[in-house]
C-alpha cells in the first residue's frame, strides 16, 4: 500500500510538472475587439464564419511579432468602446479612426493606415458632387463613424444611421438616400460588385488605429514595436498589397 502511494505521488508529481512547463510556455492571449461588417478590413466568411479581412490579417501579424496569441471577439460596433473599456478585450482592431473625441476615452497605436471619407452616389446621380451638393438632403451613413459625423455637420442633412457599412450603401442603391459618407476602401470594395454606385476623392484625411484602454501602457508599446517591427520586415507591404493592391 505505501509503495502503491508512492508511485500514485510521483504520478501526481509529474503531472504537475508537465503542466507547469506547459503554462509557462503558452503565449499570451490579446483579446481583440472588432465589428466584423466592414468589408475589406473586417468580415465574416458566409460559409465557414472565419473572420477575414486587412485588419484581421494584420492584427494576427502583430500578434505573432509580439509573441501573444491573438483571439477575435465580434462586437457590433457602438459597442466597441463600451466593451474595450468594461475588460471584454485587450484592445479594439476595426479600421477605427483616430479622433480627438476617442482620444479622451482610449489611447491608440500609432497609426497603420490612411483613410478618408467618400461620398457614394447612384451611379446615374450627377447632382451631386461636393459635401456642399448635400446640404439639404437624405444622407446614410453607419452610426457613430467619422462619416456620421461628418453627415451631421451638412446644413439642414437628414441623417439616416444604420448599423452596418453595407445596408448604408443599400439605402443609396436602393432610392432611400441621395448619398452615403463612408470610408474610402469600404466604398471601393463594394463598388467593385455593385455597378449601380459610384464615389468621389476623399473629402477628408484620417488615420486608424489600435484602440487600447489608457492605464495599458505596457500593451500600446507592445503593440507599437511589432507593428514597427512587420513594417520593416515587409510583411506589412504583403498584407496590404493582399487586400488593396501595392502600397
Amino acid at each position: 500500500m505505501r509503495r502503491l502511494s508512492s508511485v500514485f505521488f510521483l504520478c501526481m508529481a509529474l503531472v504537475l510538472v508537465i503542466g507547469a512547463t506547459a503554462a509557462v510556455g503558452a503565449k499570451p492571449v490579446l483579446k481583440v475587439g472588432t465589428s466584423a461588417d466592414f468589408p475589406p478590413f473586417e468580415f465574416q466568411d458566409e460559409k465557414t464564419g472565419a473572420f477575414l479581412g486587412f485588419d484581421i490579417d494584420l492584427i494576427r501579424a502583430i500578434g505573432a511579432a509580439a509573441g501573444m496569441e491573438v483571439q477575435i471577439v465580434n462586437t457590433a460596433w457602438d459597442g466597441l468602446i463600451p466593451g474595450l473599456l468594461t475588460g471584454n478585450y485587450d484592445c479594439i482592431m476595426s479600421a477605427m479612426t483616430i479622433t480627438d473625441d476617442r482620444l479622451k476615452a482610449v489611447a491608440f497605436s500609432d497609426p497603420y493606415v490612411s483613410a478618408g471619407q467618400v461620398i457614394v452616389t447612384q451611379a446615374k446621380d450627377s447632382s451631386i458632387q461636393t459635401v456642399e451638393d448635400l446640404e439639404g438632403k437624405k444622407i446614410s451613413v453607419q452610426i457613430g463613424t467619422t462619416g456620421d459625423l461628418a453627415a451631421s455637420d451638412i446644413k439642414n442633412a437628414i441623417v439616416k444611421r444604420f448599423n452596418m457599412a453595407p445596408d448604408a450603401i443599400q439605402e443609396v442603391r436602393n432610392g432611400g438616400a441621395a448619398a452615403c459618407i463612408i470610408d474610402l476602401a469600404v466604398a471601393a470594395e463594394i463598388a467593385q460588385e455593385y455597378k449601380d454606385i459610384k464615389f468621389g476623392e476623399p473629402f477628408t484625411m484620417e488615420y486608424y488605429g489600435i484602440a487600447i484602454r489608457k492605464n495599458n501602457a505596457d500593451l500600446v508599446k507592445k503593440i507599437n514595436k511589432a507593428l514597427a517591427s512587420i513594417k520593416v520586415s515587409g510583411e506589412y507591404d504583403k498584407i496590404y498589397a493582399d487586400w488593396f493592391g501595392q502600397n
